[in-house]
Order: structure tokens, then C-alpha cells, then sequence
């Protein structure tokens, strides 16, 4: 039995720090002065996509798939994550900083989760932690320059950044990382910086602290990024830890199709700029600052690596002209396309540009498919299996800010035209 193409209606959430015509642009909307932050695209509960073939009834993507999970998904991925879609697709597009934060591993993510339940907090409730089970390592790929944070700086890097400046809380991290210039160094002085929120006059304290940092900044710093970061973040979080924390990190550029992978217990904001976001699919975040939702410390510190190094990158290829023998993965014919691959089971990504001289682009990829068109015009099919079925077609045309779900069933995929796409999978 072959499964159709499904249009993709997309969740969009409005979070304070998105941008006010980055996602209004893409997807033809008006801009009414409101933030939009992220389009979603997939079957996560707290927003599954509305699914239809053919401009037919519509559905929650979710319950299709619980409906026929092996058409849906192809075996391999129901035996694997059960009926459910591993990952959740996301366009991200923020304006200010998101807050600073983690996502727990597999195991703690469970235990959190089973935890809380048993404590009797509601699904859904802003005093929860833990709203799945699930672990939440992501992947982003530029669409416009996007600035973040990262991972651990060194501890050396670190306290050349915190040398001269006042302040009793940058002074005993400074104290911290002197006596111990290593992993259990960061590990002190991050704790102090979030136990310190509650203090009742860190304010002032973080005030001293921002404005020797302002005054450097003034004054021909050499280090104008990291410091300069210091001060937006202060500027947008007045009194928040955080603004010193981003200190401690790696501060990343990314220029459009460059990438950066964010694995569990990675301490990381994304700060500005908009970025395809692929993820498991999972809403557990742990805040450590920069936000006025939740900050759960003690459940935050327990996941935290601490390992200094730079920002974690996805395997990045372009792809070549034929599938390779023997491997299941996105191979294509086309050489405007390249794959990131981290080492992460639950999803995958194929990015990049599409041209009429490219013809039909072949991808071997099985198992659930979502293709979301950034610009341009192009026309998905699955060709293995004929040109429809009774409950709809195996071809779509694409537009710009539109998606469609390309179920195992509809067999291998096929892209064609104009434009910028992008292709979420599961390896």
C-alpha cells in the first residue's frame, strides 16, 4: 500500500524574542509588529502539524501516524522510537537572545519526567522541568548570519576575559577557575554564577561588573566580540548572571549553510539571526538564566558537561552524483545539496539550492520525510511507486515557505525546479 503526499500546515510559536519579519517574510504573512519566534513542522504534542492530501480534510500529522504508523514511518523507525516521529523540524528566527540553557540526556530526561509526573505537576504547567521523556540534542544550519553560544571556552580563555573587571561575583568565579584551571574549575564557577541569581544584591553587583566591561568595550577591547555580548545580554536581561556566563562560553558565527551541532548537556543560547533547527522531538529545556520562564538549578547542574572545547559541528558534505552502494542514507544527483549528519540516530538534514539544470534530484533516504521549501518553487515526487493513489497524489508542488510530509510508503523522493530546500530525515 503507497501513502500519499501530505501538505504541511505548520505550528508557529510567538515568543517574546522573535523576530518581528524574518518568518512573516517566509511565509507570506503580514507584519502586524508582533514577534513570530519558530515555525514548527512536525508531530510533537505541544504543537503537531494540520496534515492534508490534495487540499483534502485536514488532520493532526500526530494522529495519522499513530493511525498507520508502519505506512508512515516504514518499519525500521516504528521498531526503533514505537509510532511516533523522531524528530521535529523547525524554522528559528529570533531578534533577541533565547534564554541560556541545556537539554538533559536520555536518562535523565526519563527520570525528570517520571519524577514530576509522580509529584502530580500537571502537563503542561510552568513549574515542570521535564514536559517528555526525551532527550533534545539539535542541530542548526544559517539561513541569515546567526550568532550563538556554545560549549565551554578554556579556562585560560576564561580568566583572560574576567581579568581586571570588579565585581564580587566575577571575582570569586575568577577565584575559582585560578585554583582549579580545569573542567571542575568551570564546573565551580558556573555554579556559583546560577546559585547567585537569587541574591538580593546581585544587581548591583552584575551592574559594576557590566560597565567595566562597557568601559573596555569603549575603550578598544581585544576582545570586542565577547565583550560586546556581555553587554546586550545585560542590556536585554538587566541583573541576569547570564550576561558574565557568556563569558565562560564559545561565541559562534555562523554564515548561511554553516552549522553547528548542540549535543545534550551543552550549556548554549542562540542570540540572533534565523537557522533551520532540527531536532529530537522533545520541549525539555533547562534554563540557566536569561529568561523570565523556569530555573530549575539544581536539575540544570545535573546535566551540565563541562568538558571545555569549541562548539560542536555536524559531518557536512556535498552530495555527489549517484547513491553510494550498500549505504541508506540522503544521497542525491544533484550538486547544489549538502547533508549534515551528526552523531545522532533520530534525524538528519539535506540543505541547499536547486536549479532547473540540476533535473530530477534523486534522494535514497527512507523512512518519514519532511521537505520545506526556503525560496523558489519545487516539485517533490516518488516516482518508484506511480503517479497516485486513491487517497491522493505522490507529487506536490512546493512553494516558498511551504512543506510536505513524504511518508515510507510513498517510496523514494524526488526533487525537482527552482529553490532553496531543505529535507529532514531519519539516517
Amino acid at each position: 500500500m503507497t501513502s500519499p503526499i501530505l501538505h504541511l500546515t505548520p505550528t508557529l510559536q510567538s515568543y517574546d524574542w522573535g523576530s518581528r519579519s524574518a518568518l512573516h517574510s517566509l511565509l507570506g504573512l503580514e507584519q502586524d509588529g508582533g514577534p513570530l519566534a519558530e515555525m514548527w513542522m512536525g508531530a510533537h504534542p505541544k504543537g503537531p502539524s494540520s496534515a492534508s492530501a490534495d487540499g483534502g480534510p485536514s488532520a493532526s500529522l500526530a494522529d495519522l501516524i499513530h493511525a498507520d504508523p508502519v505506512a508512515m514511518l516504514g518499519q525500521r523507525v516504528l521498531d526503533e522510537y514505537g509510532p511516533r516521529l523522531p524528530y521535529l523540524l523547525k524554522v528559528l528566527a529570533a531578534d533577541r537572545a533565547l534564554s541560556l540553557q541545556v537539554h538533559p540526556q536520555p536518562h535523565r530526561a526519563r527520570a525528570g519526567f517520571n519524577r514530576e509526573n509522580r509529584a502530580g505537576i500537571p502537563r503542561g504547567s510552568a513549574e515542570r522541568s521535564f514536559h517528555d521523556d526525551q532527550h533534545k540534542p539539535e542541530m542548526v544550519v544559517a539561513i541569515s548570519r546567526f550568532e550563538g553560544l556554545s560549549g565551554f571556552r578554556r579556562p585560560a580563555r576564561v580568566l583572560e576575559l574576567l581579568d581586571g573587571l570588579r565585581g564580587d561575583l566575577v571575582s570569586r568565579m575568577r577565584a575559582a577557575l585560578e585554583a582549579r584551571p580545569s573542567a571542575a574549575g568551570l564546573q565551580e564557577a558556573f555554579t556559583l554564577a546560577l546559585h547567585a541569581r537569587t541574591l538580593p544584591d546581585v544587581a548591583a553587583d552584575l551592574a559594576v561588573t557590566v560597565a567595566d566591561v562597557a568601559a573596555r568595550l569603549g575603550a578598544g577591547t581585544t576582545s570586542p566580540r565577547a565583550d560586546a555580548t556581555v553587554v546586550s545580554l545585560a542590556d536585554q536581561h538587566p541583573g541576569d548572571p547570564g550576561a558574565v556566563v557568556s563569558m565562560m562560553l564559545n561565541r559562534v558565527t555562523l554564515e548561511p549553510g554553516e552549522s553547528m551541532f548542540v549535543p545534550a548537556g551543552h550549556v548554549h543560547a542562540y542570540l540572533s539571526g534565523c537557522a533551520v533547527e532540527v531536532m529530537s522531538s522533545s520541549d525539555n529545556v533547562l534554563r540557566a538564566g536569561l529568561t523570565t520562564k523556569r530555573v530549575d538549578v539544581d536539575a540544570l547542574l545535573a546535566c551540565v558537561a563541562y568538558a571545555p572545547g569549541p562548539a560542536a559541528r555536524p559531518r557536512v558534505r556535498r552530495l555527489g552524483t549517484g547513491p553510494v552502494p550498500g549505504r541508506r542514507g540522503a544521497l542525491a544527483a544533484g550538486h547544489g545539496l549538502q547533508e549534515y549528519r551528526a552523531a545522532i540516530p533520530e534525524f538528519a538534514l539535506v540543505m541547499g539550492e536547486l536549479s532547473l539544470d540540476d533535473g530530477a534530484v534523486v534522494l535514497q533516504a527512507e523512512g518519514p520525510r519532511i521537505v520545506l521549501v526556503l525560496a523558489g518553487q519545487i516539485e517533490v515526487g516518488c516516482p518508484a511507486v506511480g503517479s497516485g493513489t486513491a487517497g491522493g497524489s505522490l507529487q506536490a508542488v512546493v512553494r516558498t515557505g511551504e512543506s510536505v510530509f513524504v511518508p515510507h510508503a510513498a517510496g523514494t523522493l524526488t526533487l525537482s525546479g527552482s529553490g532553496r530546500a531543505v529535507v529532514a530525515y531519519v539516517p
